[in-house]
């Protein structure tokens, strides 16, 4: 059986219109100029109490989750919840604090908290706010707002409408963990004593499920969702409740297979997990603190000579767009591995000076990547990939964080599909992979094109040439 994704868009019959607003303050308690007031005044006090440089931020989330489970409503859930985070540096000492009290002397204890915090903090040569070359102070606007105007009701009854659909693509479909619908959407304005003003708001809105087929010890789980910052763009509920259900049927009669060496094909959701990998082991953290398998690897060959990793903080509508950093820093579009080699690391300011070098504008993460191959065709969907691997295993789920970064020793359980002559021959289940990320990275044989999204990665299928397969 292939697994192909459903298809995007609900339709304006089944969910209300998400509209796009150009207000930061629209569904929230708080304004923007509020914020502003906010954190210029954390600034002011901080520079009185003598702090050499300061940095804070103040932000509001709100949101609606709702759940139900065959066919009733579960839980209604609405969150909202606001900070101001207060960073204040004494010469080469550094101290925080947090409060959810946006009361003036909340303000002032919460500052004093933090330059206390600082005065009595060991000195760090490397601490301080980011050097005046990398702060942005002009930005552009991202298109990552779109407030979804949502009732309860109408939430339940998007996710009741997924559930059945999951529910009726079968008999063999006879149970369900449930479905949901998540609207969230946040805002903040930061600033610090260098000149960096910025602030913005985002929404992430999503619908899943999870159903249940077979019965006793035959039973198979799986599950599908559909996330977005704008609901216009989120995949109809039927086709998310649908392909949840084909995949639960698809692992039906799933059985062992004995240890074996092998290809193994991971589909496109996990073969961003491989790629989440990768930017753990090369971001700053851990290459200061050399608790990584790829230290002193900028300009060295990690991937075969065909793999590309570009990063677009700049996307609109993108799910890591970012016109700046959690520090302030200007984001730009780079190579982050050209023909197989390591072109940038992902630095924050601090990092950076650790390790002698410049800030890649990454505080707070990495920002939309795209792993492509120069030698993926248009035609190399799942079913092409599929006869790329020919005998081997195809992997469609991972258990366990069995992952040693420092090692780059590599053991998940798994399930998926065993393959032969390039078709899908039986589902597997109780099977462990094992490697090293490092052989895993540079035998990456190809990439298919059936790209998805997750979070901020978009990678295709990824085969690799070789693992260790442990069964019966």
């Amino acid at each position: 059986m292939t697994l192909k994704s459903p298809a995007r868009s609900v339709s304006s019959a089944s969910r209300p219109a998400a509209r796009q607003s150009s207000q930061p303050e629209a569904g929230f308690s708080y304004h923007r100029d509020f914020f502003e007031q906010l954190v210029d005044s954390a600034l002011a006090h901080a520079k009185k109490l003598g702090a050499s440089d300061a940095a804070a931020e103040a932000s509001e989330g709100c949101g609606l989750s709702v759940s139900v489970r065959k066919g009733d409503l579960e839980t209604v859930e609405r969150n909202r919840d606001k900070s101001l985070g207060v960073t204040v540096y004494v010469g080469k000492k550094r101290g925080n604090a947090a409060t959810s009290d946006f009361s003036k002397a909340a303000i002032r204890q919460t500052v004093k908290a933090a330059y206390d915090i600082a005065r009595f903090t060991a000195e760090d040569p490397t601490s301080g706010l980011p050097d005046d070359r990398d702060i942005s102070y002009e930005y552009p606007a991202l298109d990552l707002f779109f407030p979804w105007a949502i009732t309860s009701e109408q939430a339940a009854q998007l996710a009741l409408q997924c559930e059945a659909a999951a529910m009726g693509t079968s008999r063999l479909i006879t149970n369900s963990e449930g479905a949901g619908v998540s609207a969230q959407q946040s805002h903040f304005f930061s600033a610090h004593s260098k000149g960096f003003r910025g602030g913005y708001a985002s929404s992430r809105h999503s619908i899943s499920v999870a159903p249940i087929a077979g019965k006793g010890s035959q039973m198979q789980r799986d599950a599908w969702y559909s996330s977005m910052r704008d609901a216009a763009d989120l995949a109809r509920p039927e086709a998310v409740g649908r392909y949840a259900a084909e995949r639960a049927l698809a692992r039906l009669k799933s059985r062992k297979i004995p240890t074996t060496q092998c290809p193994v094909l991971f589909e496109s959701p996990l073969a961003a997990g491989l790629l989440g990998g990768f930017v753990q082991a090369i971001s700053g953290g851990a290459l200061y603190r050399k608790s990584t398998f790829l230290a002193n690897s900028l300009g060295k060959a990690v991937f075969p000579k065909h793999i590309h990793i570009n990063e677009d903080p700049h996307l609109r509508k993108g799910k890591g767009s970012a016109p700046f950093d959690e520090e302030g820093v200007k984001t730009s579009a780079r190579k982050v591995v050209d023909a197989g080699r390591v072109a940038g690391y992902f630095l924050s300011t601090y990092s950076a000076r650790k390790l002698g070098m410049r800030t890649t504008g990454n505080a707070g993460g990495s920002h939309n990547l795209v792993l492509t191959s120069r030698q993926t065709r248009p035609g190399d969907d799942l079913d092409n990939m599929l006869r790329k691997l020919g005998r081997g295993l195809f992997v469609t789920e991972l258990m366990g964080q069995g992952v040693n970064y420092v090692t780059g020793d590599y053991s998940r359980g798994a399930s998926g599909f065993w393959v032969e002559n390039g078709q899908i021959a039986f589902p597997v289940e109780e099977i462990t992979i094992a490697g090293n990320l490092k052989d895993m990275l540079k035998g990456i044989d190809a990439v298919g094109a059936d790209a998805y999204n997750y979070g901020s990665k978009t990678v295709g299928s990824i085969l690799v040439n070789r693992m260790k397969v442990a069964g019966s």
